[in-house]
């Protein structure tokens, strides 16, 4: 796990080695332990690294055959296997990244065909005067580039190409619209007028400081569904998950596991509990004294009865209001998740234990249809059915200075193309799901979350195998009656039945809105002033939401007011660039 970043310039002329002195600088988060820098013909590349497998010769960039460099962020955990295929004798260090490099010299752009892992890489070939930048087909590791006046810039993180002076941080105001309707962004187009993600699974092709080509990999196969009896969905995804999980845990390092208590987590706990003959080190958050579900508890109890070891951590009201500053700040590229403050504080806690990597349970409602959306959108209107995402998050209410339009066009064009790729209705609702709620929310979450404490965090659920599994199951075994992820609790009742799969759960919350209703008479007045807010927002309706929280923190207002109160701190930092200093009070009181 590691920062890239680098520059192809148009006129092939050498690299500013200042400017990527400057990119590397911004993205010395993500790799504390070593840093790399690689000058060719019109191009550059620079790599901050975390040490995670081949501590002692992986340093990077990694020069190869023909003039050709790579600089890469993330793991490809069947580096082994593919060694062995292509000839140990070819490679000079034992890292998993020159996997990728020597891959590219036998095939070319094809080579993320046969990586399986996350990732986001740069190639440099000098012979061809060409850089290749790839991410994976999850969209589990981040990749942003932009158009200069003379080239091409990429990094990790948008804030990189911002503190490097490349660019002045503006609003697109349709990728804002999608953030305070969906908390999310959607598509390749971020919140900053003139950066782009590569899309998962995406290659772009880049000569002389132009792009010359692009193709996309699918991070769902497109098959039929098998007839398989429950007997047989169980064994097939038990061959796979337990193969998937061998394979996320290849590190040089010490790891871990985040356990929520749930399904997903517990499920990777199960396989690493078989494949390991050490305790599991388990981490799991909770929140004391609020109304909220308190998930340690039931975490504890699966633990102990996966012989692991129990760490947990609470989220108080005190964390909130001094933590959210820094966490708008780590989350350059914005997801209004409320999830982020527990990922936070156990990123935090993960490496005061010492351990660089933890593995998580992301993915595991989206591959086998855990959300009640899918079923609500599977139900007739008159049953309660309805689409996925229909009424957005401010949407209403009164709020805006006016109603923001087309938040919802990024969804609908994936969702029109899912429909199209021959799949079920609740195979295409996954298949929207892998392509914008998970990589633009759940996996920015986690990796900034993370990598602000220099942790890496692992999906085993987001494997290609596991994937191929997941998407031949028939709908029956996904969602039978009222419960998703059907065949997924089958496999984990047989497996680890002290997790009580089928017995009835609370959904995950985090108590933002009672929080804020706590201390809304004073933040209504610091709201409405806030320049990101007075920009888009009524001031007194955003003083009238927060005042009437007071008492009543209904779940509908106190998201909005989470919302807007997340972004009026990420527009602080990153648009105003004013560093956090203090808590949310002061932060917001210094404007």
């Amino acid at each position: 796990m590691c920062g890239i970043a680098g520059v192809a310039t148009e006129g092939g002329g050498a690299p500013d080695a200042a400017l990527l002195d400057r990119l590397a600088a911004a993205l010395a988060h993500r790799g504390p332990d070593g840093e790399g820098r690689f000058a060719g013909k019109g191009i550059g590349l620079a790599h901050t690294r975390l040490s995670i497998i081949d501590l002692d010769t992986g340093a990077q960039p990694i020069q190869g055959p023909r003039e050709t460099a790579i600089a890469a962020n993330g793991e490809i955990y069947n580096y082994v296997e593919l060694r062995e295929q292509l000839g140990v004798e070819r490679f000079k260090t034992r890292s998993d990244s020159e996997t990728a490099l020597q891959l590219y010299a036998d095939t070319g752009t094809e080579f993320g065909g046969r990586l399986r892992g996350m990732y986001a890489i740069a190639i440099a070939d000098e012979m061809s005067n060409r850089l290749v930048l790839a991410r994976d087909p999850f969209g589990i590791k981040p990749l942003y580039y932009s158009k200069t006046a003379d080239g091409i810039a990429f990094a990790s993180e948008p804030q990189s190409l911002i503190a490097s002076g490349l660019l002045t941080p503006e609003i697109d105001p349709l990728r804002r619209g999608e953030l305070l309707q969906l908390q999310f962004t959607t598509g390749a187009p971020t919140i900053f007028a003139g950066i782009e993600r590569l899309l998962p699974g995406e290659t772009l092709v880049i000569e002389q400081g132009r792009i010359v080509g692009r193709s996309r990999q699918s991070a769902l196969p497109a098959v039929p569904a098998e007839k398989w009896s429950e007997e047989e969905a169980v064994a097939q995804l038990d061959a796979a998950l337990m193969e998937s999980v061998e394979m996320h845990q290849r590190a040089d390092v010490p790891y871990g596991l985040f356990l929520s208590g749930g399904v997903d987590s517990s499920s990777v706990l199960a396989c690493m509990r078989d494949l390991n003959d050490k305790p599991v080190q388990a981490f799991t958050a909770g929140f004391s004294g609020t109304g909220a579900t308190d998930e340690r508890e039931a975490a504890r109890r699966i633990a102990d009865a996966a012989g692991a070891e129990f760490h947990s951590v609470d989220v108080s009201e005190e964390d909130f209001w001094t933590l959210l500053p820094a966490i708008a700040a780590a989350l350059d590229d914005p997801a209004a998740d409320y999830a982020v403050i527990p990922t936070y504080k156990l990123g935090a806690l993960a490496h005061a234990q010492g351990l660089k990597v933890v593995l998580s349970g992301e993915g595991g409602d989206e591959l086998f249809a855990g959300y009640g959306r899918y079923r609500r959108l599977l139900r007739p209107w008159f049953l309660g059915g309805r689409p996925m995402r229909q009424r957005g998050i401010l949407e209403e209410l009164g709020l805006l200075r006016r109603e923001t339009d087309g938040w919802r066009s990024g969804l609908a064009a994936n969702e029109s193309a899912a429909a199209q790729a021959g799949w079920t209705k609740l195979q295409a609702a996954q298949a929207a799901d892998c392509a914008d709620w998970l990589p633009h929310d759940l996996l920015i979450k986690l990796d900034r979350c993370l990598m602000a404490h220099g942790v890496e965090g692992r999906t085993p659920f987001l494997d290609p195998q596991v994937a191929d599994v997941a998407m031949r199951l028939p709908d029956g075994l996904k969602i039978r009656g009222r419960l998703g992820k059907y065949v997924l609790r089958k496999w984990l009742e047989w497996k680890l039945p002290e997790a009580q799969p089928f017995a009835p759960k609370r959904g995950f919350t985090v108590p933002v809105a009672e929080w804020i209703a706590g201390r809304a008479r004073v933040l209504a007045p610091l709201m409405a002033a806030q320049p990101g807010i007075a920009e888009i927002c009524k001031p007194d309706a955003v003083a009238q939401l927060f005042n009437g929280l007071e008492g009543n923190p209904a779940r509908r207002n106190g998201q909005a007011a989470w919302v807007l109160l997340f972004y009026a701190l990420w527009h602080r930092r990153h648009i105003l660039g004013l560093a956090p200093q203090g808590d949310v009070m002061d932060c917001l009181a210094a404007i």
